[in-house]
């Protein structure tokens, strides 16, 4: 990289916009979408699309709503060309759908294009020319009245054809290519020929061919060019931002609040260099605002999966939406906000670190919280609840979060929900020598209960009786020691004759201190006892059963 930048690269010059509205404007309604999946995106791609893939994608984008459909480069092949004419001749556009095809303005290519349109109901003809100096001397060797009748002719020559042609109805679009890099005065002088010469509703496309300004200065000449413009109320304002500076959403939103009625871009990016603007990302945008795009992303999953079999490129794991990742959370802190957010009752969608609900976009709560070495207790608790029922105390969720972390140190990978239950198991349901057998209750009167115990004590069954206020209370003195029951929470797990109910058990041991035991039954007295075991198996304090009964 150059040490003083500045000797070759020069900064973009701002428009000087010092009135400018966008800023203090709010979208409130949903664009017009132009998907050029078909054309810009195929273009870009190291390997076009064959045309069953072209017809998977066509229909996809109908599928999820697009009225206008840029189709083909008809001039540029063959391909292309014959992809127009199949459109057609099986009638695979809906009514209500404008097929759209692009062509320069050079006169062989127009008769081309319009040629490929023969018989069509309905037809949007994209007319574009480059209007920046650097193309004007560099590319083409004209003026500016040499680039301004370039353009005019090929308006007239498609108007003538129009004319001709009555049984088509004809949508005409204007695009300065090399927009943001040309002089606002010429850009409009250009584009007010253009549009007279018309004479008619047209769309006038006002491309960010290259991306070369921050959003803000792309937002200035689309507001200039809303303000300035001949014949306005008869333009529908499009957009066409590219993504050269990463900045390509941002350059559209702002676009729309600038005056622009319509944008043009692909799914998930794709396109030329670093590609067009990402719709998809636009349309969900609005979406989280409380307004319906108008295009239906409610199985978000299956447009990916066409979108990378068409085209061969892989949706990043981190891209808005619909990434792999993008509704994951690994942070422990990030867990527990969304596991209480999920626990609140909340008017709306009010969940931390989460935008949009996942199911809104046809995916599932399954990867919102996975756990590695980041994780915390809210993500560990979050998991083993929803996946397996485990409602566990706050106090227990933290203490088997340490039983997780020494896991995670050990071995430094991530743990899957079910590792998580197995783990859980292990530590509270499967280890130790003491287990329960069986049990009877025999009601003392007064308030106490006398307990009746089976247990294996390393494979060795005794029998041990207490009595006590209650039956927890026996079982422990049954058990004899200094055992302690310092809090007790039970909840069940599933309904009718396959419930389960769990109980969770804090507890004193001796000298071991405080911890938990689980404790899981059909029987919620005989999951408790089991707790009871499990803390005892858990403290690992040395003792011998003797039988009392």
């Amino acid at each position: 990289m150059l040490t003083n930048p500045s000797e070759k690269y020069r900064p973009f010059a701002p428009v000087g916009l010092k009135d400018r509205t966008w800023p203090d404007r709010v979208i409130a309604s949903p664009p017009i979408w132009m998907s050029t999946d078909l054309r810009d995106g195929n273009q870009a791609l190291i390997e076009p699309m064959s045309v069953e893939k072209k017809l998977r994608m066509f229909e996809t984008l109908i599928r999820i709503g697009f009225k206008e459909i840029e189709v083909a480069f008809p001039s540029a092949s063959k391909a292309d060309f014959d992809f127009v004419r199949m459109l057609i001749e099986e009638e695979r556009i809906p009514q209500d759908v404008a097929m759209e095809v692009l062509t320069p303005s050079r006169e062989n290519l127009i008769s081309r294009t319009l040629e490929s349109l023969r018989g069509a109901k309905r037809a949007i003809v994209h007319l574009y020319n480059a209007t920046s100096p650097l193309f004007r001397r560099t590319v083409f060797g004209l003026d500016r009245a040499g680039t301004i009748d370039l353009a005019l002719r090929g308006v007239r020559q498609i108007k003538a054809h129009a004319e001709a042609h009555p049984e088509t109805q004809w949508i005409f679009q204007y695009s300065p290519e090399t927009f943001t890099a040309t002089e606002l005065d010429f850009a409009k002088e250009i584009c007010d020929a253009v549009s007279e010469a018309w004479g008619a509703t047209m769309i006038l496309n006002l491309p960010a061919t290259v991306e070369m300004s921050s959003p803000n200065g792309y937002a200035d000449q689309v507001e200039w060019m809303h303000r300035n413009l001949a014949r306005r109320d008869a333009l529908i304002l499009s957009v066409h931002p590219h993504n050269d500076r990463g900045c390509a959403v941002a350059a559209a939103e702002l676009a729309l609040m600038a005056g622009a009625d319509r944008v043009e871009g692909c799914l998930f990016g794709n396109g030329e260099r670093t590609g067009n603007v990402d719709i998809v990302t636009l349309a969900l945008n609005l979406y989280t605002q409380g307004i319906h795009p108008g295009l239906d992303f409610s199985d978000i999953d299956l447009v990916r999966q066409c979108y990378e079999y068409c085209t061969r490129l892989p949706v990043h794991l981190r891209h808005p939406y619909v990434g792999d990742l993008v509704f994951t959370a690994f942070s422990g802190s990030h867990q527990d906000a969304i596991r209480k957010g999920f626990a609140a009752t909340n008017s709306g969608w009010d969940i931390p670190y989460l935008p949009i609900d996942p199911a809104d976009l046809g995916r599932n709560y399954g990867a919102i919280i996975r756990v590695n070495s980041q994780s915390g207790k809210g993500g560990i608790a979050y998991l083993l609840e929803q996946e397996y029922g485990l409602a566990m105390p706050r106090r227990l969720q933290i203490e088997f979060s340490q039983v997780v972390q020494r896991e995670m140190d050990a071995k430094g990978l991530e743990v899957s929900a079910e590792d998580l239950h197995a783990l859980f198991e292990k530590e509270y349901l499967k280890s130790g020598t003491y287990r329960y057998c069986d049990h009877r209750i025999v009601d003392e009167g007064e308030g106490e209960v006398d307990v009746i115990a089976d247990i294996s004590d390393s494979g060795v069954m005794r029998q041990i009786r207490g009595c006590g206020n209650g039956p927890i209370d026996a079982f422990v003195r049954a058990l004899g020691g200094d055992i302690h029951v310092l809090d007790y929470h039970e909840h069940s797990i599933g309904a009718g004759a396959n419930a389960m109910a769990v109980a969770y058990l804090e507890m004193r041991v001796g000298k071991a201190g405080t911890l938990y035991g689980v404790g899981m039954d059909p029987n919620i007295v005989t999951a408790s006892f089991k707790a009871i075991l499990s803390g005892l198996n858990r403290s690992q304090v040395p003792r011998r059963l003797e039988a009392t009964a």
